[in-house]
């Protein structure tokens, strides 16, 4: 684990896999957002639709659509 400046620890992000299912539709996530109260996981099109209203709360944002093209 590393630490930042504010000695918050951050867990290195650990990678996607098929078995990881978009909270709302089901779909093959791409997307997984750490909050303070827990992590959400989002297809591609769930996690855009989401990100404006989830990245001001958000404590990290793994993105990983890069794997679809």
């Amino acid at each position: 684990m590393e630490q930042t400046e504010n000695t918050t620890p951050v867990e290195e992000a650990v990678s996607l896999t098929a078995a990881d299912r978009c909270d709302l539709c089901g779909a093959q996530a791409f997307i997984r957002v750490v909050l303070a109260t827990g992590d959400l996981v989002f297809c591609g099109h769930h996690g855009a639709e989401n990100k404006e209203k989830l990245s001001p709360i958000a404590i990290s944002w793994q993105d990983e659509t890069s794997k679809l093209n």
